[in-house]
């Protein structure tokens, strides 16, 4: 069976309530589906009456449903009547064998709000009916493609505001811009080892920040995003390591040469050993989050797309820095607090779950490494669908 490429579509009466992270989790654990791409969008005005046009006269969904989807979207999606500020969407693909389908069944059919806690609607949707069996409030909690014509129509549509509606969402936010500090969270790579719901449970806890998710890319970091990155950290393992290198090869040495290590000995070990060391450690944060080797990466091949996944989020309101970095804890995780994302999910101070910037001049250059305002959706729309 070959593989499709499947949407879902976060609504933003969920962004709101943070159901984000449960509903990305009920997705991300379905075996043979790979979650590969996500964007926010803001949607215009345009992209929402267009999109309620092509939900209102598409044949592959039921007729007495379309109005009421078509409905839906023209009243929860657009933006705000007063104030012009734009509601949040986030979109979510995902690739695998029958993924449309897979997906749908997941979602949950129309009524599901109301008779089963098994689907993503009937835990996070809600539609209630009056005693004559009309519709009188319908939240889906999300939307998604009943068949690959309708998932081709719909991401062909949402590809053409892509640039202008999509990326990290601005003016999202009732706070003033002076109050609005953004951060970059990565949701790390052992986290997508095998399907599961670590990394929606991972945004449920940072949930509890009261913050809001402006940006989403799932990203395959390039070894020279990679180095540019972590760039700061090579330095300081090289001078942080070796005291702890040279004490133990000092040990290793003594024991079988039975006689102590002179200075000298000592401190051209430190010298020498000790940046190897730090560099093969540097080395292995490069691999964790690439896939990649660095010293076997040639030059041409640096900027490729690495071999592992990512998430990255852009969360912005108020002190977002210290409210994120308190919801991940400590570096190593044997230190963190219970109920911190690195104490739950991390395992030692390199596989620690998350990464979230450590201030607000460094959110702006992490953002300006990874550049979550990139289109990813794209080059999946263009193997499947263009």
């Amino acid at each position: 069976m070959a593989k499709e490429l499947g949407f879902v579509m976060i609504t933003p009466h969920s962004l709101r309530k943070s159901r984000t992270g449960g509903i990305i989790g009920r997705f991300s654990r379905i075996e043979g589906l790979e979650f590969v791409a996500s964007r926010m969008f803001g949607p215009s005005q345009k992209l929402v009456n267009r999109y309620a046009d092509l939900l209102r006269n598409n044949p592959d969904i039921k007729p007495d449903k379309r109005d009421i989807l078509a409905d839906y979207v023209l009243r929860a999606f657009g933006p705000e009547t007063d104030t012009g500020r734009p509601h949040r969407v986030m979109m979510l693909l995902f690739e695998g064998e029958d993924a449309i389908k897979r997906i749908y069944a997941a979602a949950g059919g129309f009524d599901d709000t109301q008779e089963s806690s098994d689907t993503v609607r009937g835990t996070y949707g809600d539609c209630i009916r009056d005693a004559a069996g009309k519709v009188i409030y319908f939240e889906p909690s999300v939307l998604v493609a009943p068949s690959v014509r309708s998932a081709k129509n719909t991401l062909a549509l949402w590809m053409e505001y892509a640039e202008s509606d999509g990326g990290i969402v601005k003016n999202a936010l009732s706070l003033p811009d002076a109050d609005v500090e953004r951060t970059l969270v990565i949701i790390k790579p052992d986290n997508f080892r095998f399907p599961s719901s670590r990394p929606g449970n991972i945004i449920d806890l940072f949930s509890r920040s009261g913050l809001r998710i402006v940006g989403a890319q799932v990203h395959r970091i390039s070894m020279a995003e990679a180095k540019e990155f972590y760039g700061p950290v090579q330095a300081v393992l090289r001078e942080k390591l070796c005291g702890r290198t040279t004490e133990k090869a000092c040990t290793v040495l003594e024991k079988e040469f039975g006689f102590q290590m002179p200075a000298e000995v000592k401190d051209a070990l430190c010298k020498t050993l000790g940046p190897y060391y730090g560099d093969q450690q540097f080395f292995e944060i490069m691999k964790f989050m690439t896939g990649l080797w660095l010293p076997d990466v040639p030059e041409k091949e640096m900027t490729a797309d690495g071999k592992v996944r990512c998430l990255v989020l852009i969360y912005a309101g108020k002190d977002a820095v210290n409210k994120i970095r308190n919801i991940l804890g400590p570096t190593d995780p044997s230190k963190a607090q219970p109920g911190s994302v690195r104490k739950e999910y991390g395992s030692d101070i390199m596989v620690n779950a998350a990464h979230a910037s450590d201030s607000a001049e460094n959110a702006i250059r992490e953002m300006g490494i990874i550049k979550p305002e990139r289109n990813l959706l794209k080059p999946w729309f263009d193997k499947y669908y263009r």
